[in-house]
């Protein structure tokens, strides 16, 4: 079986789209998330995420904010006003498939959550501390989350109940034997210092994980962000990886 695991895609169609192409033919896409805001598409980022066959999504930060859900406060400057106007470009049916996401989804062998197990929506998992705590909330062989835009892996080693930070080479084929919390990184805003867009595979049958990157035109994604008004530095962090 081969799944396509994909997560923060932040309204970056080109992106996607690179992506979808790249994976060529799957049984499943699981989307972790963050299908708006930062960027320049997000009815059109809905709509083609929500019209894939066999397609299961999580909500993320920016999903929820954007519906109304969360508060913009909690937001940055420059993140708040993406939030803002991304609002004004939504649809109402785009809001209401973002809104009608839940929050944590478990699958026959994976539990999906956009930031954590224990807090969905909000907790970053950056580190093995972070990680360690968040292994109780689920009950499957693994964990597949987002938010952090950092592709990494999280192992809890079964002997010692140590947790282990582990990072993959694109196109390393990862066999999965212990309990572990996986991140395929950011579609449409890597924050790695590589500006392609990332995504995973993930087969729940052999318990493989392949992560992969891919390019695309980041530069046209950079003049619609500015054609659209939103702030400068959501463009710029595409050609950086950051």
């Amino acid at each position: 079986m081969k799944v396509l695991i994909i997560s923060d895609v932040h309204a970056n169609l080109t992106a996607l789209e690179a992506v979808l192409q790249a994976a060529g033919e799957v049984d499943a896409i699981w989307c972790l998330g963050d299908l708006v805001g930062y960027g320049p598409d997000p009815n059109e980022c809905v709509e083609r995420i929500s019209s894939l066959p066999n397609v299961y999504c999580v909500k993320g930060n920016h999903d929820a904010a954007v519906t109304g859900e969360g508060d913009v406060e909690y937001f940055n400057d420059e993140a708040g006003s993406a939030i803002l106007i991304t609002r004004e470009l939504m649809t109402p049916a785009n809001i209401k498939y973002l809104k009608g996401l839940p929050e944590v989804l478990t699958m026959e062998a994976a539990t999906l959550a956009h930031g954590s197990l224990r807090h969905p929506i909000w907790e970053y998992i950056i580190d093995s501390d972070a990680a360690q705590g968040n292994f109780p909330f689920f009950e499957t062989p693994v964990a597949l989350v987002g938010h952090t835009h950092l592709p990494v892996a999280f192992i809890k080693d079964d002997k010692s109940g140590k947790v282990h930070r582990r990072t993959f080479k694109p196109n390393f084929l990862f066999p999965i034997t212990m309990k572990t919390i996986l991140n395929p990184g950011s579609v449409g805003q890597p924050r790695d210092y590589d500006p392609r867009a990332s995504y995973a595979i993930f087969n729940p049958e052999a318990m493989t994980w392949e992560y992969h990157r891919i390019d695309y035109d980041f530069q046209a994604v950079q003049k619609r962000i500015v054609n659209v008004g939103l702030p400068e530095k959501h463009a710029l962090r595409l050609s950086e990886g950051w």
